[in-house]
């Protein structure tokens, strides 16, 4: 299985402005988490591509897996270095639809109401992916099962947890958090927390 080293965990200075370590994974959702059964769980990939897919579990499952190891930065302060996690890079999308050239944006969609926004360059940065196992087992529910996204590089809660869909748009628009005041693009280099 390939691994993906994320290139902040090179940084000489890892902990970005404001954070504190923690050596615990705190769970932090709104709600309860919800429990989702593989058999029923579904990947859409849609908005501006040629062909609209949907990937039922087993279908997924078949795409390549890598391995990953990532610091994470929650945007309450807490940072956790040298997290390891399995899943399929996002690049493999790139694959299974042909997006339009126009796409510029992803709306990552999570249940049971969850979604976040992304720049399709994050989005498809080397160390983002779909991830399934966090330090070699499967996700639990309060951190994302079957399916969570995980981007290394910007605050944590545009990890997306209980992914869903996966959509392409011409223009960037707020996903849940973001449309409560988080900020839109989420970088914990600048402490890109809240919007202004």
């Amino acid at each position: 299985m390939p691994e993906i080293v994320s290139p902040d965990t090179r940084r000489s200075e890892r902990v970005p402005p404001g954070q504190r370590l923690t050596e615990r994974f705190p769970v932090l959702h709104y709600g309860r988490a919800p429990l989702i059964s593989v058999s029923e769980w579904k990947l859409r990939i849609f908005g501006l591509v040629e062909e609209e897919r949907t990937l039922d579990w087993k279908e997924f499952s078949a795409l390549p897996t890598v391995r990953l190891n990532a610091d994470i930065h929650c945007v309450t302060s807490w940072s956790k270095l040298d997290t390891n996690w399995e899943g399929v890079s996002t690049s493999a999308f790139k694959d299974l639809v042909n997006m339009k050239p126009e796409a510029r944006f992803v709306m990552v969609h999570a249940g049971p109401h969850f979604s976040t926004n992304l720049p399709i360059a994050d989005f498809f940065a080397e160390d983002v992916i779909l991830a399934t196992a966090y330090e070699g087992e499967p996700l639990s529910s309060d951190h994302g099962f079957p399916v969570r996204l995980v981007v290394p590089r910007l605050y944590f809660w545009k990890s997306a947890k209980w992914v869903t869909g996966i959509e392409f748009m011409l223009s960037d628009a707020p996903g849940f958090w973001e449309s409560g005041g988080y900020h839109m693009h989420g970088d914990p280099w600048t402490e890109e927390r809240y919007s202004r």
